[in-house]
């Protein structure tokens, strides 16, 4: 019984999710950032870009993707589909029922200004969770670099999404190892240490 409440709390959060996300995957990094990360802690706020970062990578849609893998660190592959589910109906509910109809009144005025509106909060939501995020995830000289190098990147060419991130990360790494082996090289070659070392010998010698 316990676990059929926490499959239909998954199950209703990201349906909840998938009915407030107007504007694709990018659309929902904040409202996940509330309901996950603030609300719910199911993940932190690390943890998230990752999953987004994971859910970018894979093939499909960025939404669905993150979903899934949120739900499947959660409950295993019953909380995957749970949430695939959950964030996939609301639009699979909305888009059957107003199919029928768009065409009719996608020319109206008011229509087109109702989405003007909408991409205009979409803009927004987008770049609150940049902000949130960017001050978890830009903490050093390092990140730093990589973010303003992925930006010009990101305005200057058409290298695909999924690149930058791949690229990202094994700079990442190829970063921290460097940094890992001068703070090594810089600790052996201490002064400090070698005196403490001569201080140590010589005093043995006098014993």
């Amino acid at each position: 019984m316990d676990g059929m409440k926490k499959c239909w709390k998954l199950f209703w959060v990201f349906a909840q999710i998938g009915i407030t996300t107007f504007g694709g995957g990018y659309a929902m990094l904040s409202i996940l950032q509330r309901e996950v990360v603030e609300k719910r802690h199911w993940a932190t706020e690390e943890e998230l870009m990752d999953d987004y970062a994971i859910g970018q990578c894979t093939p499909g849609v960025i939404a669905i993707n993150t979903a899934t893998f949120i739900g499947y660190k959660l409950y295993g592959i019953t909380g995957g589909i749970i949430a695939t589910l959950g964030v996939i109906f609301p639009s699979l509910l909305i888009i059957t029922s107003i199919a029928a109809f768009l065409l009719n009144f996608a020319d109206l005025a008011i229509v087109k200004h109702a989405f003007d509106g909408i991409r205009a909060c979409v803009t927004v939501l987008i770049f609150d969770a940049v902000i949130k995020l960017g001050k978890k995830a830009l903490i050093d000289k390092t990140s730093w670099l990589l973010f303003f190098i992925v930006l010009v990147l990101s305005l200057l060419t058409s290298i695909p999404t999924v690149m930058l991130i791949v690229l990202s990360g094994i700079a990442g790494c190829l970063f921290s190892s460097k940094s890992a082996s001068i703070k090594t090289m810089s600790k052996e070659e201490d002064p400090q240490d070698h005196a403490e070392n001569y201080a140590k010998e010589d005093e043995s010698w006098k014993h």
